[in-house]
């Protein structure tokens, strides 16, 4: 295939920049104060749940919205605010240059909503890069949000961009997510930068539906197989 013809399927948090540094305790901490706002249950329950759902659906406002009918603009207004965020978000100069230079169409995807998205692109460098943004809004079967790794929803987005599978290539930190890309047809590259609190026995193993470990996005330039 040649190179002008891939498309590049990018995550956001964890595989362009460093969530784990801030942003997802400040997620977490912000979504367990709503649940335990809205649902009346004690910070421990609300913590449990919050980690149950997201374990369950890959989102944890998949099961608030199927358990507890929370509407989703709701939550990701009131959870993604995050003041002084901004403050804590880093770019690199190299994955800027070496986005820039990557040959082929890219889009974000992520399970985050737009606006959080488009904040962190912008304080991290990135903005402008991509030719579409694929966030949680995006990703809605039959009224019901179905984020990343649901196989339909990859079916519908690709359907909707017009994107065969083949050309496509996910660049993901969650191995779920690229088990099912891989199932369905698209190639897949393993981001591991900040997966170092995941052990490193288990990051020298390359999963089968893995087709590259990566740690720098400026590697992906060195990708003969792609």
């Amino acid at each position: 295939m040649n190179s002008r013809d891939r498309v590049w399927l990018f995550d956001l948090d964890d595989t362009l920049h460093n969530a784990s540094h801030h942003a997802f305790g400040a997620l977490n901490a912000s979504m367990t104060a709503y649940i335990e706002t809205h649902l009346g249950v004690s910070r421990d329950e609300a913590a449990a749940l919050r980690h149950r759902y997201w374990i369950r659906y890959g989102a944890t406002l998949t099961g608030l919205q199927r358990h507890h009918g929370v509407k989703p603009a709701h939550f990701l207004h009131e959870t993604h605010r995050l003041p002084g965020l901004d403050a804590h978000l880093h770019g690199h100069d190299h994955d800027l240059a070496a986005l820039r230079r990557l040959p082929g169409r890219k889009f974000l995807m992520t399970n985050a909503p737009r606006a959080y998205a488009e904040r962190v692109l912008a304080a991290i460098g990135l903005g402008g890069v991509f030719d579409g943004l694929v966030c949680i809004e995006d990703m809605s079967c039959f009224g019901q949000a179905r984020p990343k790794p649901d196989a339909r929803m990859f079916r519908m987005v690709l359907a909707r961009l017009g994107l065969r599978p083949e050309r496509c290539i996910l660049v993901e930190d969650t191995l779920v997510h690229l088990k099912t890309a891989c199932g369905l047809g698209l190639r897949t590259v393993w981001m591991q930068r900040w997966l170092r609190r995941a052990g490193a026995t288990r990051l020298h193993r390359r999963p089968v539906y893995v087709s590259r470990r990566v740690r720098s996005l400026g590697a992906l330039l060195r990708s003969p197989q792609f």
